[in-house]
């Protein structure tokens, strides 16, 4: 159980400025410990749900399910990973290029997804919605960035 050797990336970043506002996909973001992603409306101080995080695959699948294809801005989610298993995450912390996070929870599909997606698309994100966030460590994140099971730090003996 404590061996991840998968290394997963960043396929897609996006931020709502306001609620009910449109996902907005950057390329870069700065993340902090207590404002969450820099610019999203959701970023809670310290809060348990700063980050929504969604794994590509899980995309994959729904659009299988679907017939058609679903733009991550749609799903109202601020991470798109591929590579790792998100779940493999749960009460772990993991490190998305110079970030840390800690999983705090699994991801539901809102009420909103079948306006956004279309008819389905709630019965279809159905145990494909992803986890909930919180930063332990901001930093710069970039499209691109890998993602990986967080290792701590080896203590240095001092002599």
């Amino acid at each position: 159980m404590e061996s991840l050797p998968q290394v997963g990336k960043v396929e897609w970043i996006g931020i709502r400025a306001e609620r009910r506002a449109d996902v907005e996909p950057v390329s870069e973001i700065t993340v902090d410990v207590e404002a969450g992603l820099s610019g999203d409306h959701y970023s809670r101080n310290g809060g348990k749900r700063q980050i929504t995080l969604v794994q590509a695959e899980h995309i994959e699948a729904v659009e299988k399910m679907l017939a058609r294809s679903v733009d991550p801005g749609a799903l109202r989610r601020n991470i798109v990973i591929s590579g790792i298993n998100i779940l493999a995450f749960t009460d772990r912390k993991f490190t998305l290029g110079e970030v840390v996070l800690e999983m705090t929870g699994l991801c539901y599909p809102c009420s909103r997804i079948e306006e956004n997606v279309g008819p389905g698309a709630y019965n279809a994100m159905r145990g494909h919605g992803g986890i909930t966030a919180k930063v332990i460590k901001g930093g710069t994140l970039r499209v691109g960035d890998e993602v990986r099971l967080y290792q701590e730090p080896e203590a240095v003996e001092v002599s």
